[in-house]
């Protein structure tokens, strides 16, 4: 049996950050975790560069039933912390659209400044330890954890075990039934930040246009909406606008798709028809959009077959409406497999905003994607992971 004053269960973003912070306040820490390696996640995220957090991160890029929960741990632990440990450890990073910060040479160099810090703060990673039980002590307070190497006890333990997301990668429900068997409430969980499948007619309809991308506002039933690209794939929908989207979207809603955010296409049309009154809708729209894009919407018999000097008002009118509130209702997502988050999970009214501590279960804390906290695609969710991992270190 070991004994170590904190115990975090997860080798991941927030239970690196959580761990190290803990390490150099003099605490003895150990982190177990079932993978080969640490930050497995870390490292296939960005297409291998990670994109490691977002200049504008703020509590407004979160969804969580309870708006605030987010603000004192985003507050106190920024991107621009995170962003300083990266500078001095001097890997190089350049931005890209919309705040985002990626490595200029890979991944591996975050996961390889996580674990220098650990080491440096004289943490043990335990890998390929999984967690078999866990019970709590009656006497003295703290908790004991079973795993198939060793076991401990501890007199914190925090539960950075990430969510459902990545199965390959060894995503595990164990942070979940922790909680409940704590007592607490867990939100239900499904895979978001990820692609669209569509229903049949839709799939034969879009056939032959995987790979063409448009920039377009999406904008989900609630009222959300995101201007970047749509992706049509060979199975649905997906870009960064439809990963968006999805975190806000449920089953059996509708979103509407601006194709032409730029401009207003009865205006635009309207001009083309001043200087070219015989060209054809057809024609026109394929200088506006992709051409394979048009001619299916013209298969389809979406758009009339007739010259721009042919069209009355309400037919500029409904071309106008059809295509900047474009409607799809997607048959669903492509789950768990390609998401890049999981939507749900510990409730954050059961957790203290400050400190990430079980309100039930002193010495019980969740970090990390565990929590009911999700970011927007861009970075975010690792900042969520930062600020959890610090706030939670300060105090274990």
């Amino acid at each position: 049996m070991q004994k170590v004053d904190v115990l975090v269960i997860g080798a991941g973003a927030a239970g690196l950050m959580c761990a190290l912070n803990a390490g150099y306040r003099g605490r003895t820490v150990t982190v177990v975790d079932m993978g080969k390696k640490p930050g497995r996640k870390i490292i296939i995220s960005g297409g291998g560069r990670c994109n490691f957090t977002n200049q504008n991160a703020s509590p407004e890029n979160f969804l969580c039933h309870n708006p605030h929960f987010v603000k004192s741990a985003l507050s106190r632990y920024t991107q621009y912390d995170f962003i300083e440990m990266v500078e001095r450890h001097g890997i190089d990073y350049h931005h890209k659209t919309l705040g985002q910060l990626f490595c200029d040479n890979s991944a591996h160099d975050i996961v390889e400044m996580l674990t220098t810090e650990c080491e440096w703060a004289g943490v043990t990673v335990k890998m390929q330890s999984e967690v078999l039980k866990v019970e709590s002590l009656e006497e003295g307070g703290g908790y004991q954890v079973t795993t198939s190497g060793d076991d401990y006890q501890c007199e914190s333990l925090v539960i950075a075990s990430g969510g459902l997301t990545m199965p390959k990668l060894g995503a595990s429900p164990i942070g979940y039934k922790i909680a409940e068997q704590f007592g607490l409430n867990v939100l239900p969980t499904c895979a978001a930040l990820v692609p669209f499948t569509l229903h049949d007619q839709d799939k034969a309809r879009f056939d032959g246009l995987s790979g063409i991308s448009v920039d377009c506002e999406v904008t989900s039933e609630s009222g959300q909406m995101f201007r970047e690209n749509i992706l049509f794939t060979h199975r649905g929908l997906s870009g960064p606008a439809i990963l968006q989207i999805s975190s806000y979207w449920q089953a059996g809603q509708w979103v509407s798709i601006n194709l032409l955010p730029e401009m207003s296409l009865q205006e635009t049309l309207q001009a083309i028809r001043e200087k070219h009154p015989q060209r054809s809708l057809k024609n026109a729209l394929t200088q506006l959009l992709p051409k394979r894009l048009i001619e299916k919407l013209d298969a389809a018999e979406e758009i009339p077959q007739k010259n721009l000097n042919q069209l009355n008002h309400q037919e500029y009118q409904d071309i106008h409406n059809h295509f900047h509130h474009w409607q799809i209702k997607p048959n669903g997502t492509e789950g768990y497999r390609t998401a890049e988050v999981t939507l749900g999970g510990v409730d954050s009214d059961e957790l203290s905003s400050k400190t990430l501590e079980a309100k039930k279960a002193p010495g019980l804390y969740f970090i990390g994607e565990v929590t009911e906290v999700t970011g927007w695609l861009g970075g975010y969710n690792f900042q969520w992971a930062w600020s959890s991992g610090w706030a939670a270190g300060q105090v274990v």
